[in-house]
């Protein structure tokens, strides 16, 4: 037998990984040895290892800084201790895995804290995958676990190699860890699979943890707060809180940056009187850093300072509970790598929930009424906002100078935890960076002075403050006169003294919360001091006098964005209901930036504006509700969502330049409370780009449908439209669907925008004259109960031709119904299926059917006759009666409380009809010839539908209209109008199957009342077969029947292509636009 032979294309040991295995073989006892470094181990056989495994370790490209593939961050020690990995492994500029090395003397597999070390830098990173090695050991870690220092050296351990491995396992070694393994998106597939993986105890993310860290000191320190201090009010306690927790973050990141000394909050709180030593330090970091986080003396020009918190009595228990989560080896968070946009997102989920008083003046955590009704915080994914930052501030720089980009103006009128704010700023920073290296640095590097005539000419010219504060004036010609200074060769950095110009010229934001604002500063703060060092600091302080950090107070406010005063005018309150007026926050842009508006406005508008629909508001602001309704034109029709408001606003804040850059549902393109937004945008002719990610989810942990919208002030004619269908791809390599739309199609009617070949089909079929809704006498939602757990019901048992068995959801138990007022009930698309229905479920329905709908008249069956012919149900009514009572606050309080509360629909379900599910992955409509299905008009577990009555006077057949609705050019034309959802489902809501085409039937024309009635032969067919295909017990019988169902499918379309006149081509389109 001949055996056939089997390549395996190993990769080839390169010869210095040989001679370094050899080496470290030959003189093990030499490198084993106590004596023999860190720093040894890494420039003899770590650094080479990694260079064979195609790592530019030493930069010989000579990449700028930001863009190394290898940061050698050992420099950075506090207290004698390294606080960052020995090597962070980057591709462009974005870290993928740590490093840490330690000296072949430590036993890595068994000393645990080694690998504690390295899990406690990776999981604070948010890098699933890490690698702790002294050459001998090579140990790669899962890292998605939170790290405890009593974990054993195994855990999270995922790989073992030892030096005798790197020859014969090289090959494998390369395919995971090389610099082309990352670029083949092997390295990701593991550390993906890892954090798919996690999900297990103790497996929460440095996110999750630490948002459960410090709400536990929210409660700890509102309770402390509560109780030592009666006289505080609820806004005092919330926001002494904030100031708090926000002053120990920034001093504990500072410590592990090196910019303070390591461990002074530790010694603080070591003794008694914690809160008055933790309040000298306090003071202390006034006088270092001048940023209104520590303000407390009376300075002229700047806010009012904090005379609050500086006067509270806390606990030292608390303090000490709080700063000894903090430390090493209790504290599993390494500060100096939480990457900004996590502590961003811890931030957006802390702001959340809020401190109330009870009556007693204790404090309670309460989440937000319009978070609680939102369904919880959801923080912008950092790709997204660099997008939008991009294709806002990345245009607005574009040919310009440092001194042209100083009047630049950006804002967020709804900054949450400021992560667009962060990421405009980033962007700014990193501009000026490389315009500096490309037209000052030369200069410099030249010995010209910062005072020379051309040097002074790239100079931006500093604004002179409107505040005074405590500084002094800096000489003339000193070193940081310059904006940029060098670190090393390729290691070019902005002075902290030209970050905190851009940040105060640039930087502004807006949030009606307080505490958002305090988290914004704190965050823009933390920017500032990035990548600062100790010393520099230090150096600045002694020789400029000037503090370190500005204070925000004129950029970052709080406010209603929304709202000016005239409110106060326009609607009648009272001022002296101090929750009212604090609530309602009224902002008065021109007033609190006059200098911007002076200019005409701002050049950049930006954000995620929040997404609140407007009946959820009112429960908890209605004044407000009323006023938008009032001052918006987007606000005027319907049940809006805020974020309309917000991008009328948005545009009414630019200057006749400006652009606006958001990321909002894309719901308002067709539903109807968007027509005023679609109608605003539309006549001024603002849309520059737009980003549609249709089904793709963007927010982590939430079904939200959303796009990237992108106006100008300035008319377009027409405008780029991107159509996303995968997320990744679009990441990655930047794939999507994208073309040119004239400006004029985006009109108030809905937006339906392609950008393929399907558009001159699309428009062919929408210009036939009769729709959907021209044939039919209704397009009706199903049943609203409001109260389903009670009317909907599971049958159970055999039942007989009186009575029906079930089991109620809402009792839990089981019940004998009469059959004339329990009918059989369809769950949208789990049981209404294309030309077949299998009803689930059973509803309670209290109302006279058949008279219903001979009269189109809603008829309740009145007490007494319910009583006396229907008793078991109208015993079930009565076992749930304070429950329907109260259904919609009360709203059934009435001698009728057995009634649905909004019956609008009931007389239609005994009719005849066409029914669709609401959701469905294909058209999925069929025919209910006796009227005998029941459906409800939404939830959850399958959904709600939709039933069709056709109009007699077109004369068309119930079967011939299915046919067309079941046929792929519905499947087309909804697939382009319709709003898609996870897993490939699109809605067939009454406003898209209403504009479905319908090919009307000439009475006078043979060969189309031929085509009419083949359609009815061919639809009779489809029914019947889908009866067989229900009642078949055999597989061999199912199979056949559904290959007949198949041809009959087939030849309908075929049909129905003759019908609607489509080209071969045309065909093609269709048939390609299948889901």
């Amino acid at each position: 037998m001949q055996v056939s032979s089997i390549v395996i294309d190993y990769m080839p040991v390169p010869t210095e990984i040989i001679e370094l295995v050899e080496r470290f073989d030959q003189y093990y006892q030499k490198y084993t040895s106590p004596s023999y470094n860190e720093t040894q181990v890494r420039r003899e056989f770590i650094d080479p290892l990694f260079k064979a495994l195609g790592w530019d370790v030493d930069n010989t490209q000579a990449y700028d800084e930001r863009y190394k593939e290898v940061i050698h961050e050992d420099a950075v020690k506090v207290g004698g201790k390294t606080k960052a990995p020995d090597y962070s492994f980057r591709i462009g500029g974005v870290r993928k895995f740590f490093v840490e090395a330690k000296k072949p003397a430590v036993n890595l597999k068994e000393n645990p804290e080694p690998a504690y070390q390295l899990r406690r830098y990776a999981w604070s990173a948010k890098l699933p995958v890490s690698i702790l090695t002294d050459f001998e050991e090579f140990i790669v870690y899962d890292c998605t676990r939170k790290p405890s220092p009593n974990d054993n050296s195994s855990l999270g351990r995922i790989e073992y190699y030892t030096y005798k491995d790197y020859i014969p396992k090289w090959d494998e070694i390369v395919s995971k860890y090389s610099k082309k393994a990352v670029f083949t998106g092997k390295f990701d597939d593991l550390a993906d699979s890892l954090v798919q993986k996690k999900g297990g105890k103790g497996t929460a993310g440095i996110d999750d943890a630490f948002l459960a860290e410090i709400e536990g000191w929210r409660e700890e320190l509102a309770k402390n707060l509560a109780l030592r201090n009666a006289n505080l009010s609820v806004r005092e306690l919330n926001l002494a809180v904030q100031k708090i927790i926000d002053r120990i973050i920034f001093l504990r990141i500072c410590e592990d940056r090196g910019i303070e000394e390591y461990g002074q909050l530790k010694v603080k709180v070591e003794g008694k009187g914690v809160y008055k030593n933790l309040i000298d330090l306090f003071l202390h970091a006034d006088d270092k850093y001048n940023s209104g986080l520590f303000h407390f003396r009376h300075e002229d020009g700047m806010e009012e300072p904090d005379i609050l918190t500086t006067s509270l009595e806390i606990d030292d228990k608390t303090l000490k509970h709080i700063v000894s989560r903090l430390y090493y080896p209790e504290s599993p968070y390494e500060f100096s790598v939480i990457p900004a946009d996590i502590l961003g997102q811890v931030y957006e989920q802390f702001l959340g929930k809020v401190i109330r008083l009870t009556a007693s003046h204790q404090a309670k955590i309460e989440e937000k009424p319009e978070v609680k009704k939102a369904g919880g915080v959801y923080y912008t994914p950092t790709y997204i906002v660099e997008y939008i930052v991009k294709n806002t501030i990345g245009k607005l720089v574009e040919n310009k100078n440092p001194t042209e980009v100083s009047n630049l103006k950006v804002v967020d009128p709804a900054c949450g935890s400021g992560s667009f704010l962060i990421g405009a700023y980033q962007y700014l920073l990193n501009w000026h960076v490389d315009w500096y290296i490309t037209h000052l640095v030369p200069l410099m590097k030249e010995g010209k002075s910062a005072t020379d005539k051309e040097v002074q000419k790239l100079l931006p010219v500093k604004p002179v403050s409107t505040k005074k504060g405590r500084k002094k004036v800096r000489s003339a010609g000193s070193d940081y006169d310059f904006p940029i200074y060098q670190m090393s060769d390729d290691d070019w950095r902005l002075t902290s003294d030209e970050k905190k110009r851009i940040l105060l010229n640039n930087i502004y934001g807006v949030d009606i919360d307080q505490q958002a604002v305090e988290v914004t500063k704190l965050s823009l703060l933390l920017k500032v001091l990035e990548g600062e060092k100790g010393e520099r600091i230090s150096k600045q302080l002694t020789i400029t006098q000037e503090r370190v950090l500005p204070s925000l107070d004129e950029n970052i406010k709080c406010g209603n964005s929304l709202i000016g005063p005239d409110i106060y005018s326009t609607i009648q309150m009272t001022l002296d209901n101090d929750d009212e007026f604090y609530r309602i926050n009224a902002f008065d842009w021109k007033q609190e930036f006059p200098d911007v508006f002076e200019q005409g406005g701002f050049d950049a508008v930006l954000g995620n504006p929040p997404y609140v629909r407007i009946q959820a508001m009112k429960e908890w602001a209605p004044i407000e509700v009323e006023f938008y309704k009032k001052l918006y034109k987007s606000a005027s029709k319907g049940n809006y969502d805020i974020y309309v408001v917000f991008v009328e606003k948005g545009l009414s804040l630019l200057n006749k330049d400006g652009v606006l850059g958001y990321i909002l549902p894309h719901k308002f393109f067709n539903a109807k409370y968007g027509e005023p937004l679609r109608n605003f945008i539309s006549k001024n002719k603002s849309i520059s780009e737009i980003v549609h990610f249709g089904h793709q989810q963007v927010f982590k942990n939430a079904t939200t449908y959303t796009c990237l919208l992108f106006l100008n002030k300035e008319e377009h004619q027409s405008f780029v439209f991107k159509k996303v269908d995968s997320l990744n791809s679009w990441l990655q390599n930047g794939d999507c669907v994208s073309g040119c739309v004239l400006s004029e199609v985006a009109s108030h009617s809905e937006w339906n925008f392609i950008v393929d070949e399907r558009g001159e089909l699309f428009k062919k079929l929408s210009s036939m004259p009769v729709k959907l809704n021209e044939v039919s006498t209704k397009i009706f939602q199903g049943l609203v109960t409001s109260s389903d757990s009670i009317y909907l019901l599971e049958p159970i048992g055999i039942s007989d031709l009186k009575y029906i068995k079930v089991k109620s959801n809402a009792t839990g138990k089981n019940y004998e119904l009469e059959r004339e007022v329990a009918h059989p009930l369809c769950k949208g698309s789990l049981d209404i299926k294309r030309y077949s229905a299998k009803p689930s479920k059973v509803v309670l329905f209290p109302y006279d059917s058949k008279m219903s709908s001979e009269s189109n008249k809603t008829i309740l069956i009145v007490k007494d006759d319910f009583e006396k012919y229907y008793p078991n149900s109208w015993a079930y009514l009565f076992e749930n009666y304070e429950t329907l009572r109260n259904r919609e606050k009360g709203k059934m309080k009435h001698e009728e409380w057995y009634g649905y509360v909004y019956p609008k629909s009931v007389t239609l379900f005994a009719k005849q009809k066409i029914i669709t599910p609401s959701i469905a992955l294909e058209p999925s409509f069929t025919f209910d010839r006796n009227g005998e299905y029941y459906f409800v008009g939404s939830g959850g577990g399958g959904g709600g539908g939709y039933g069709i009555i056709l109009n007699d006077d077109f004369h068309l057949s119930y079967c011939y209209i299915l046919g067309l609705l079941n046929s792929k050019i519905t499947n087309f034309i909804i697939s382009i109008v319709s709003s898609q959802f996870r897993g490939g489902y699109y809605a067939y809501n009454r406003q898209y199957i209403e504009q479905l085409p319908i090919r009307t039937i000439d009475p006078s024309h043979p060969e189309d009342v031929a085509r009419h009635d083949k359609m009815v032969s061919l639809v009779e067919q489809m029914l019947e077969l889908h009866k067989k295909l229900d009642a078949a017990k055999l597989g061999s019988e199912k199979e056949m029947i559904q290959r007949r169902i198949n041809a009959t499918d087939t030849e309908i379309d075929r049909l129905v292509y003759e019908l609607y006149g489509l080209t071969d081509e045309e065909i093609a389109i269709v048939e390609g636009n299948v889901v």
